[in-house]
């Protein structure tokens, strides 16, 4: 289920950085730049959401929930173990 869970969270992932990449800024005519009231400026009006703005919802809905889904895999599957179990104790002081 672990390797499962990592795929997917590996798919999902390179899917969302190739959405937000081929998408539009929301700045990005040159009224944006400038403070404009343009038709895509942050808090302006905001017109329909297309097929591209919903598979960005989905999909980091989906890669937070993986990222979830791993985190607590993980920490039942390690629960005793710790990076530093396997130093070695250092009994003699330290000598000046």
């Amino acid at each position: 289920m672990l390797i499962l869970l990592v795929i997917l969270h590996v798919i999902v992932c390179l899917f969302l950085v190739g959405v937000v990449l081929v998408q539009q800024g929301k700045s990005a005519d040159l009224a944006g730049a400038f403070g404009g009231q343009g038709s895509q400026t942050a808090f302006g009006p905001r017109g329909a959401s297309n097929l591209l703005t919903r598979l960005t919802t989905w999909s980091a809905i989906i890669f937070m929930i993986t990222s979830i889904a791993l985190t607590v895999v993980m920490s039942r599957s390690s629960s005793s173990r710790s990076v530093l179990s396997n130093l070695p104790t250092q009994s003699t002081p330290a000598k000046k």
